[in-house]
């Protein structure tokens, strides 16, 4: 809530100006380019790119309506101004925020529209608060509302994190580009941002503070949007997904489909192509996907794990053959061969099933021989 004292302050104003500008330039390129300039063999949603266009366009005109607000109009009746600006970035910001962050999980269409009801009443008290210009209708009681909404969707979404990081585990290989767990991250500078703007009395300081998170934010979801796959058409809800034992106990899972991917995946080396999901894995072996996955669940394994432990024997045999042949050796190559994109997603893999790191095991190695 901009104070005449940050209004006079050139550099504050630059640096203002600058956010602005570095947001509209944000949401252009987002808009006009077709391909990526951070990861160019990514593939990012296209929904979630014209959402996060649409917040940068709408950090743009906050910035402009403060702004104006500030030295144009409402100068003299402070209290109109702040809830005039405060109900305008709920209205704007909060709801394309929640449409972006509802947009990275790409595990099923869920609704958006009673997210934006919510903000109904932030509008109903503004005009509350500027009729009766009562701060309490039109700030406290807005703030108070806008928190509740804004828990509630954070502990909602936090869920849905949960449920998307086990579907993403149940039917993918490889989960480079995939996860979005670095969303929270942007929920909680959200947060602070908010609690900075509409708790902020004027102190010059804290004013700094918002256009440098404001510029944070900017960075992230460029990059986030940039690095994010897009995703296979969205499995039909009506289908089983056995991600829990009750539900995976229910389904008849035929008896042989063990021999099935012994037969068409570990014999052939399936498990060594990139990005194999397990919708094509389903279709290669001969059956559905809703058997396949809850056949991994009664094994207590997700899909992931199941390609990552063939991988990974891939890799000690491989190893072994190259130590023997004395063939230069190289993990990250190795790793690569064994069908892993990256080789930190292998380590990480590595350790998890082998429990202890891939050079302690291949020192262990070497000392047996």
């Amino acid at each position: 809530m901009y104070a005449h004292q940050s209004l006079q302050d050139l550099i504050f104003l630059m640096f203002y100006g600058g956010t602005t500008v570095l947001a509209l330039l944000a949401a252009l390129y987002l808009w006009l380019r077709r391909s990526n300039a951070i990861a160019p063999d990514v593939n990012p949603p296209k929904v979630l790119r014209c959402c996060t266009a649409a917040f940068f366009m709408a950090v743009v005109l906050s910035h402009v309506w403060w702004f104006a607000l500030g030295f144009y109009w409402l100068t003299d009746d402070r209290l109109v101004r702040n809830i005039t600006a405060v109900a305008l970035d709920h209205v704007t910001l909060v709801p394309l925020a929640m449409a972006m962050l509802l947009r990275m999980l790409q595990d099923r269409h869920r609704r958006f529209w009673p997210w934006v009801l919510t903000q109904i009443p932030i509008v109903v008290l503004a005009f509350i608060g500027i009729a009766k210009h009562d701060e309490f209708y039109g700030l406290e009681m807005l703030h108070y509302w806008e928190v509740t909404v804004m828990v509630v969707f954070v502990a909602h979404y936090v869920y849905a994190l949960i449920r998307y990081g086990r579907w993403l585990h149940d039917n993918y290989a490889d989960l480079e580009h995939k996860e979005v767990w670095q969303s929270l991250l942007f929920v909680v500078i959200i947060l602070i941002i908010y609690e900075i703007y509409t708790t902020n009395p004027g102190e010059i300081v804290r004013e700094y503070l918002a256009q440098a998170n404001t510029i944070f934010i900017i960075v992230f979801l460029l990059w986030r949007v940039e690095t994010l796959q897009q995703l296979e058409e969205v499995i039909d809800e009506t289908i089983t997904d056995c991600d829990d034992e009750p539900k995976s106990a229910s389904v008849a899972v035929p008896s042989n489909i063990g021999a099935l991917l012994h037969d068409f995946c570990e014999t052939p080396k399936l498990y060594l192509l990139h990005d194999l999901t397990l919708t094509q894995l389903s279709e290669i072996v001969g059956t559905n996907r809703t058997y396949l996955s809850c056949y991994f669940a009664q094994q207590g394994i997700t899909y992931n794990a199941y390609i990552n432990r063939l991988r990974i024997e891939h890799f000690e045999r491989i190893y072994n053959e190259s130590s023997s042949l004395m063939r230069p050796i190289t993990a990250n190559q190795l790793a690569y061969e064994s069908g892993f994109k990256s080789y930190s997603t292998f380590a990480t893999a590595f350790k998890l099933f082998k429990g202890q790191t891939v050079t302690d095991w291949m020192k262990s190695q070497n000392l047996q021989k």
